[in-house]
């Protein structure tokens, strides 16, 4: 066998206004997945003489790698993209300065109710892993669990709505009211404005009619206004609720199936952190039929204002006063 550097003067020399080797690169860049060896197996079939650990030491000498994919593309680019976290950081700041409740909302992946595997691993006696199903095929009888979460960003403490129904803008506001009546208003008896940062997209989209219709619901019942601030196309993963209550939820049921919804339900509300996160979880039996209409004339009746910033994005839904 020729040594790497014979390979590359070769290389070179064949054409030398490449300094690195063409046809590794041609041969890395086709269609099909290429190992060590079918890469040597192709310059062989070019005239070299190359095994597969010396097509591995060139890589490395190219700065070649293997590599998995990487998670970083979410869609198109907004040209106001940072200046609307900006806006949002301004709307949150404001709030928990004037001591008023600002919250960040969104529904966590649908879950196989059921004893199916769960990523993760748990320490049990050796030998003795925890049996699962080997296809994730849904049980009619369990279904899914859809959890929609509240994440209080003054109080570090979160809500979760199990819901075994349809995820519609209903669930959602649903789950903000039951946030409301079960820790929100004791948490700020005297408060007049509610400020919720949400995904564009999903139930709590800031296109979706039903949405809004609900949140003038639930201003007229509470007495609040409320303030709500999406989060610019392509950038859900920045929504405070995924890292600062989502994850550790998934850390704390790991490798545990979700055998029942109850077990779900202890799961989350068990999640803790050391910088003295709290959950509460409730499950939701009721129904949120998908597909629901909501007519010109009732969007009308929604007391929205928006915000002169992009008011598609930044709007104030407050209660309806009496006839």
């Amino acid at each position: 066998m020729v040594s790497v550097q014979a390979i590359v003067a070769s290389l070179e020399l064949r054409n030398p206004r490449e300094s690195r080797p063409i046809e590794i690169t041609q041969l890395l860049f086709q269609s099909a997945s290429k190992s060590l060896r079918k890469l040597a197996a192709g310059l062989q079939a070019l005239g070299h003489r190359i095994g597969h650990n010396v097509v591995g030491d060139l890589l490395r000498e190219m700065g070649y790698s293997l590599q998995a994919n990487r998670k970083t593309r979410e869609g198109s680019h907004h040209p106001d993209r940072d200046a609307q976290f900006g806006y949002i950081n301004q709307q949150v700041t404001a709030a928990l300065a004037a001591g008023e409740p600002a919250i960040s909302v969104d529904t966590k992946k649908k879950e196989l109710v059921g004893d199916f595997k769960n990523a993760g691993r748990e320490y049990r006696p050796k030998g003795q892993p925890e049996p699962v199903r080997v296809h994730d095929f849904l049980i009619p009888e369990l279904g899914r669990a859809a959890p929609y979460g509240v994440y209080d960003i003054g109080d570090n403490a979160g809500w979760v709505s199990l819901g075994i129904d349809h995820d519609t803008a209903s669930f959602a506001v649903n789950a903000i009211r039951r946030w409301w009546q079960t820790m929100g208003q004791q948490r700020y008896p005297e408060a007049r404005r509610l400020t919720i940062t949400a995904d564009g997209g999903g139930s709590n989209g800031a296109r979706v009619r039903l949405w809004k219709l609900e949140l003038q619901r639930l201003a007229d019942e509470l007495g609040l206004a409320i303030t709500v601030c999406h989060l610019p196309p392509g950038t859900s993963k920045w929504n405070k609720i995924e890292h600062r209550l989502f994850s550790f939820i998934t850390q704390n049921w790991r490798g545990k199936p979700l055998v029942s919804h109850q077990v779900i339900v202890q799961l989350i509300a068990a999640t803790t952190t050391k910088a003295g996160l709290t959950v509460r979880c409730e499950l939701d039996t009721n129904s949120y039929p998908a597909g629901i209409k909501v007519a010109d004339a009732e969007l009308a009746s929604v007391n929205l204002q928006r915000h002169d910033f992009h008011g598609e994005w930044n709007y104030t839904i407050a209660p309806r006063r009496d006839p």
